[in-house]
């Protein structure tokens, strides 16, 4: 079950980050995330950098955990940072629910519910 959190974790995560740059790119609208709540350019463009480089360190941090890369990261750590990818991804869930768009609601919030479920399940196990 590891392995499939592991992975689950992984695609999902290239997805968002796929999602993100699209959105920064404005390929996508800014109107689909953050609750629906940017208003403008400059919003859109801090907040879309914080979640690319959130999501691109815990894509570091599940290839240290699965071992596919080694970089001298104390198992501690790699353990630490899984729990509070667990908090951050319920906390994300709970705002997904709040969400002004039913987009985002409908799609985002089953999305990081197994974020957050995959997360917890590695922490457990690690």
């Amino acid at each position: 079950m590891t392995n499939v959190a592991q992975l689950g974790i992984l695609i999902l995560l290239s997805l968002s980050l796929l999602l993100h740059f699209s959105i920064l790119l404005k390929i996508v609208p800014y109107h689909f995330v953050w609750g629906g709540r940017l208003k403008t350019d400059k919003e859109m463009y801090r907040f879309e950098m914080v979640s690319i480089l959130i999501n691109a360190l815990f894509v570091v941090v599940i290839l240290v955990q699965s071992k596919f890369i080694e970089i001298g990261l104390p198992q501690k750590i790699v353990t630490y940072t899984l729990w509070l990818m667990t908090g951050l991804f319920v906390l994300n869930t709970l705002g997904n629910l709040v969400s002004k768009n039913k987009f985002e609601k409908r799609v985002f919030t089953p999305v990081t519910i197994l974020l957050s479920v995959f997360s917890l399940w590695l922490a457990l196990s690690n």
